[in-house]
């Protein structure tokens, strides 16, 4: 067994459009409903533009198949933050500053890394990379 790639991130909410919404404002994904047996009340599933659902987002009280007690806008507990490789980092600046968003930014020069730093609505902090621009 290897691992290959995140495969995606899922987040409890109080805020099930709203937080869906932002990831599609922020990040240029594409939201849908998830797949059956969940209801679209219950779940939003955000695709990248290879067709991977990578954050599926998920109202307080749906179904959970391995049960976890979640406090959306609390501390994300262990979890740090999750981060995504990305590609347009001046295009991402833009909708952050259009958003309004409280960002950093960061860069590893020595491995050509450009980084932002920014919180979802539910206080989960994405590390946004852009590698070589």
């Amino acid at each position: 067994m290897q691992v290959k790639s995140l495969d995606h991130v899922n987040i409890i909410t109080d805020d099930l459009h709203g937080t869906a919404q932002f990831y599609a404002d922020l990040l240029e994904l594409d939201v849908r409903d998830g797949p059956p047996p969940m209801k679209h009340d219950h779940a939003q599933w955000l695709f990248d533009v290879r067709g991977r659902a990578v954050i599926h987002v998920n109202a307080v009280g749906a179904y959970q198949v391995f049960p976890k007690d979640t406090t959306p806008g609390e501390t994300t507990g262990a979890l740090h933050h999750v981060a995504f490789d990305c590609d347009g980092y001046d295009d991402l600046l833009e909708r952050v500053n259009a958003l309004e968003l409280e960002y950093k930014t960061n860069a590893v020069s020595s491995i050509g890394l450009r980084q932002v730093f920014v919180y979802d609505p539910n206080g989960v902090l994405l590390e946004l990379n852009f590698r070589n621009t």
